[in-house]
């Protein structure tokens, strides 16, 4: 197949870039240019944002599928539709966990919680402003996905990624957080009632969504690993690995650490299974995922 990765040359991108490739696809990456494509990929050079830059950098080409690896809000996701609608057969847009930002269930949640055809789009807030973006980052994708679910049909697949663990080149600092203090003795801050949440290994996160793009099914699929995992997990295996304490601290007002839930993040990803796909269950990965981003460090 003659595929379009959009971003894609970090972290889980470049990880699918690399699959698709070692899979036979024909592979282009499209960026801003102030990084390259991954080896083997071609590379187009064009702002995703800027249309008019966008249509003559794409020129007649067409694609089997495009991977939008970066779409975050609703008039990135129109721009896409106006370009892409004539240029391919189905388009997977990476989508998030945070889409169900509003839910609070003990129960793992089910795609159908947000249905994207009844969220109300607003391209008129100030998406462009990065603070913004930033703290609306879940209403971005679920305007996004509304976008791409609207009338006249296009075809597209929404993948709610979990949070994602492991890699040497974890950029979030997350784990950092948890290890720095743990070594020190300091204090996590932590929710009084601390919930799980539902997680994915980067590399496996990478293989569904290759999985993903030779697949012919459209809509909402929520992608993560078995078994959820608690603040108190995580910790206890860095701890393992790193040494020192951990020491919670239960705050009622003021900002957690990562992965420290006042409500559950939990997604349910029957549809992935039934579709064919197969997740490992976090317990095989989490101290694989971990020292790597610790021996990064």
């Amino acid at each position: 197949m003659d595929i379009l990765i959009i971003g894609g040359n970090r972290y889980f991108g470049k990880r699918l870039t690399a699959r698709l490739l070692n899979s036979g696809h024909s592979v282009s990456m499209l960026n801003r240019g102030s990084s390259g494509a991954v080896e083997g990929a071609s590379h187009i050079v064009a702002d995703r944002n800027d249309e008019g830059a966008l249509e003559r950098a794409l020129g007649a080409r067409t694609f089997d599928v495009v991977v939008d690896q970066v779409c975050y809000t609703p008039r990135q996701a129109a721009l896409a539709r106006r370009v892409f609608g004539s240029r391919t057969r189905r388009y997977v847009m990476t989508s998030t966990v945070e889409v169900y930002e509003y839910e609070d269930s003990t129960a793992p949640v089910r795609e159908e919680a947000v249905d994207p055809r009844t969220v109300t789009v607003d391209p008129d807030l100030p998406w462009e402003d990065p603070e913004f973006l930033d703290a609306h980052y879940g209403e971005g994708k679920r305007q996004a996905e509304a976008v791409f679910a609207a009338e006249p049909a296009f075809p597209y697949t929404a993948v709610r990624v979990a949070h994602v663990l492991g890699g040497a080149d974890d950029f979030t600092g997350r784990v950092g957080h948890y290890a720095d203090r743990i070594r020190a003795g300091e204090p996590i801050a932590v929710p009084p009632v601390n919930q799980p949440a539902t997680y994915v290994y980067v590399e496996e996160i990478a293989e569904f969504l290759a999985w993903v793009v030779e697949q012919d099914f459209t809509g909402a699929v929520n992608a993560h690993s078995h078994g959820p995992l608690t603040t108190a997990e995580i910790c206890a295996e860095i701890e393992r690995q790193v040494g020192g304490r951990t020491v919670f601290r239960e705050i009622e007002v003021g900002e957690v650490s990562p992965f420290s839930f006042a409500r559950s993040y939990g997604m349910d990803n029957s549809r992935a299974t039934a579709l064919g796909f197969s997740f490992r269950n976090s317990a095989e990965w989490l101290g694989r995922a971990l020292s790597e981003t610790l021996g990064a460090r």
